[in-house]
């Protein structure tokens, strides 16, 4: 296993350089942050002195080689709209992500897993096509178009709950409110979850149900819930967990647009701001953030397979 483990990330290593190379030319070719500084009362002198000072004046490749030379000395550099060091602002805003991103995960696959499971037990009846039907409108309504319409009840019509920030203006944020805050961006975000993972289980569960084993053990008199709960379950995990590994990025992108419409002071309000002002040393922080949750998402999704299924050699 610790074989495994040192053999993947030694080859997450260039996988990530890759990504940071993309991501800079990508970046490069929206356009320059010098583009947001001309106008009329900006000289083409302070405009040429802040490239020079930026590094923006030098080649792209020079420019990414500095960028990556500081970032292996731990210095993700500073953005140029605040002129604060990007990482400091990064671990500003990663936390309220991070809380979102968990309780939406939980949420959902709170919803998820028991719904996957009964829609399995209940095959072909109408039962199942109602949670089939369900998940197939969670996976297909876009989020902003939920995040309108739960505004729109929940804040603007009835006053039940806030729509944006993570916590009241002028006060602490004590446990209560945030929750209040929290509640609307993360039904948002579990219902995705739920959506997809609902038919996953689901087909991992039919899978499991048709197996001999089962039958044994249905013959042997074992209640169905024991059936399903100690034999069913544990074995149809392991393509559960492949989902929930696929789930994380996913979590991770689809957060910058929930918090975008809910004033989420996460990485989601940083990344937009970053975008729109061509901010690329902020840019280039979360792109590297982001890659690296994949890639640590998709090792510890490897190693929970030995723990799921002992069986698996590495």
């Amino acid at each position: 296993m610790w074989k495994y483990i040192l053999k993947k990330i030694l080859l997450a290593v260039p996988v990530l350089l890759g990504i940071t190379i993309i991501d800079y030319a990508i970046m490069s070719l929206a356009g320059s942050p010098l583009d947001m500084m001309v106008g009329p009362r900006i000289s083409e002198a302070a405009v040429a002195s802040r490239a020079a000072q930026w590094g923006l004046d030098q080649p792209v490749y020079v420019q990414y080689w500095h960028w990556l030379v500081e970032v292996f000395h731990g210095n993700l550099g500073y953005s140029y709209k605040s002129y604060q060091p990007v990482a400091d602002l990064i671990r500003s805003h990663v936390g309220p992500t991070l809380l979102l991103m968990g309780v939406s995960m939980i949420l959902g696959l709170l919803i998820a897993i028991p719904a996957g499971i009964y829609s399995a037990v209940h095959r072909y009846e109408k039962r199942d096509y109602a949670v089939v039907s369900a998940s197939f409108l969670f996976s297909s309504i876009p989020g902003f178009f939920l995040s309108l319409i739960l505004i729109y009840f929940l804040n603007v019509r009835f006053g039940l709950l806030p729509s944006s920030g993570m916590m009241t203006a002028g006060t602490g944020g004590d446990f209560a409110d945030i929750a209040r805050h929290l509640i609307m961006p993360a039904i948002v975000l579990a219902v995705g979850v739920a959506g997809g993972n609902i038919r996953y289980i689901r087909s991992a569960v039919l899978e499991i149900l048709e197996m001999d084993y089962l039958r044994t053990a249905k013959a042997k008199g074992m209640g169905r819930r024991i059936v399903i709960r100690k034999h069913a379950f544990r074995n149809a995990l392991l393509p559960i967990v492949t989902v929930i590994g696929m789930q994380i990025p996913t979590l991770f992108g689809g957060a910058v647009i929930v918090e975008q419409l809910f004033s989420w002071p996460g990485l989601g309000l940083v990344t937009m701001s970053a975008v729109m002002g061509r901010d690329y040393p902020v840019i280039m922080g979360v792109c590297l953030l982001s890659a690296v949750v994949v890639l640590v998402s998709n090792l510890l999704t490897d190693i929970l397979y030995a723990i799921v299924d002992p069986t698996i050699k590495y």
